[in-house]
């Protein structure tokens, strides 16, 4: 099975998708995961990469898809993917179906998750990441046990820069500029669903996993 989950800073991608990928037994590819692994490890698309960032540049789509391209041609994706944090735009949009069709491949889902400005509000500035492990905690919805220490492996926990309102606020206005017409390119797709992602994390993978189950 081959997903794509999208939305608003802030909607669940991250975590739903983890857990979603998991239940399936699929490849979770994590955009930004990827690219600062790739970099970590010295590929020749992470180096392309991590000379843009240091210029301050945005890697251009075509090294974002030759490396999905290298992931989903891999074992471990063999019996699909998830992709979490692209496409971003139109463009990419375009680009990953061209990229997925000379491999035979199609996407058998894509999943809008919907959330109230509000909520995203509330909940990226109170996220906390785990600065060793990069699991991830909530000071109101999921807190660690311990303030400050990660649960899973002890690590330090801190807040992202880009989860300060203010730059929260700047990013929920590029997304809607940005990804927002995405939701044109898809909508009218047999393959697209909507899911409302205001409510617990349960809650929210319940309402996913029946989307998705009525699609099929």
């Amino acid at each position: 099975m081959n997903i794509v989950l999208f939305g608003p800073p802030g909607a669940g991608k991250g975590t739903q998708g983890v857990r979603l990928a998991e239940e399936k037994s699929i490849a979770a590819i994590a955009m930004g995961d990827m690219l600062r692994q790739a970099v970590a490890e010295q590929t020749p698309l992470g180096v392309q990469t991590k000379q843009f960032m240091d210029a301050g540049k945005l890697v251009p789509d075509a090294v974002v898809i030759g490396m999905i391209e290298e992931t989903i041609v891999e074992e471990d994706a063999s019996n699909g993917f998830l992709l979490d944090g692209f496409p971003r735009n139109v463009a990419q949009a375009e680009s990953l179906d061209e990229m997925l069709s000379r491999h035979g491949f199609a996407l058998d889902a894509v999943v809008f998750l919907d959330a109230s400005e509000e909520l995203l509000l509330e909940r990226l500035s109170g996220r906390l990441i785990c600065k060793a492990c990069g699991f991830g905690f909530h000071r109101h919805y999921s807190p660690p046990r311990e303030a400050g220490c990660c649960d899973r492996c002890g690590g330090e926990l801190y807040q992202r820069d880009d989860d300060n309102e203010d730059v929260i606020a700047q990013r929920l206005h590029v997304y809607q500029e940005q990804t927002a017409p995405m939701l044109d390119y898809y909508a009218h797709r047999s393959s697209f669903c909507r899911v409302d992602a205001d409510g617990g994390m349960d809650e929210v993978y319940e309402r996913l996993i029946n989307a998705l189950e009525q699609m099929h």
